[in-house]
């Protein structure tokens, strides 16, 4: 049975595990995500017993405008309601909020957000720098 639970609090190796699972460049980072999904406004995350196997994020500020920062499952998860769970759980907590945006990471998963009522925006390019390539 998966539990859920609305904390930021991780273990590094916890955070790395799932974070790898899916393939993302953050996984090499965990330190860095330790931090940040403790400094982030909502967490929600999917536990089986003490294995993380999945998380939301949203950052918000609390009247305007929230972004969902990262849905992720470990793949072996995967299918089985988790991420909608999760994607449900986040929204409800932003209800009130005038706007919630997302991002994908990969294309393939805009079907997914349009499924829970997301529409694709007529003007707009997402944009992202990566690492340190600013400095």
């Amino acid at each position: 049975m998966i539990n859920y639970k609305h904390t930021g609090n991780f273990k590094e190796e916890q955070i790395e595990g799932l974070f790898r699972s899916v393939g993302w460049f953050s996984g090499g980072f965990p330190d860095k995500l330790k931090i940040a999904l403790r400094n982030s406004s909502k967490v929600i995350s999917a536990w089986d017993k003490g294995r993380l196997v999945g998380l939301i994020r949203g950052l918000d500020d609390g009247i305007w405008q929230a972004t969902i920062d990262c849905l992720l499952v470990d793949p072996q998860y995967q299918g089985r309601g988790i991420a909608s769970k999760l994607l449900r759980d986040l929204l409800c907590e932003y209800e009130g909020i005038l706007y919630v945006s997302v991002v994908p990471d990969e294309k393939k998963n805009v079907t997914f957000y349009q499924n829970h009522g997301f529409e694709i925006m007529e003007e707009g390019t997402p944009l992202q720098i990566k690492g340190d390539s600013w400095v």
